[in-house]
């Protein structure tokens, strides 16, 4: 987990302290984290914005940006095209291989669909 040290006016800090005194959070962290959770839950085009930008300076590989953005892969393919972000290809590490076999194993395909088969016939 990461942290981070900032600033904000005394008036936050004293709604952080208050909300957290009357039980609404755990602590300020608590209240920060949920904050920033929610900012970026109801600022979709932030958030895409945010898994572009770390995209592009090469901080994350493809599927964390579409994690990030909230949409599958094929998408964050798509919007990275869109913004004029060259894509990387090949897997990055480990962790990029499990998830690309994770994906692989959710794709369904219709064994059973009958022009398939009229084409095998021919």
């Amino acid at each position: 987990m990461a942290q981070i040290t900032g600033s904000y006016p005394d008036d936050l800090d004293l709604l952080i302290e208050g909300a957290v005194e009357a039980g609404v959070f755990g602590g300020k962290s608590d209240a920060l984290r949920e904050f920033v959770r929610e900012y970026f839950e109801d600022h979709e085009n932030e958030r895409i914005a945010a898994a572009v930008a770390l995209y592009e300076r090469e901080r994350i590989t493809l599927g964390d940006a579409a994690r990030l953005a909230d949409v599958d892969r094929w998408t964050m393919r798509d919007i990275l095209r869109e913004h004029g972000v060259e894509l990387r290809l090949g897997l990055v590490d480990e962790d990029d291989a499990a998830y690309e076999v994770e994906a692989a194993s959710e794709l369904e395909f219709d064994d059973d669909d009958p022009d398939d088969e009229e084409s095998h016939a021919k």
